[in-house]
């Protein structure tokens, strides 16, 4: 890969492993950490991509596996994570940041799965893909999030 296509990479696809990986670690560092790893990973794979959205998917594949390495990792299981202030965007609407600040209490796998599905607009089979898991799995997660956001969010409208 040439350092000049390494950089449009960076750029398109830059924020979007990132933002999967926050919403599987919901620690900023962590997931920058994931971001660097999943593209220097990218910058000596050898082999050619296919078009941009084998790539693409390449990539969110890659940074699945990094989260769930860094999850499973013995110095993690070992150590408390410091409170991180709410790193949130500044949202339009109190709702939008009430939703966010539930979506991201959801167990890892239910934010992945969300995170794929709604905002990156895969479909269930083609975020089993990418999460190693049977697309059954993921509509199971799928269902299961929105009825803790849908109960969640209820209990804060009240």
């Amino acid at each position: 890969m040439t350092d000049q296509r390494f950089q449009e990479a960076v750029e398109l696809y830059g924020d979007m492993v990132f933002r999967l990986a926050y919403s599987y670690l919901k620690n900023r560092a962590d997931a920058e950490d994931v971001m660097q790893e999943t593209l220097l990973k990218l910058y000596v794979e050898p082999r050619a991509f296919e078009s941009a959205d084998h790539e693409r998917r390449w990539l969110l594949h890659v940074a699945a596996n990094e989260c769930r390495k860094l999850l499973r990792s013995p110095w993690r299981r070992r150590t408390d994570p410091l409170d991180e202030a709410e790193e949130a965007a500044a949202f339009d609407q109190p709702a939008q940041s009430e939703l966010f600040r539930q979506v991201m209490a959801l167990p890892p796998k239910y934010r992945a799965a969300v995170y794929l599905y709604y905002y990156e607009g895969y479909s269930v089979k083609e975020a089993a893909g990418l999460l190693g898991a049977k697309a059954s799995t993921v509509q199971t997660w799928l269902m299961r999030a929105r009825g803790q956001l849908k109960t969640k969010l209820k209990e804060a409208e009240a």
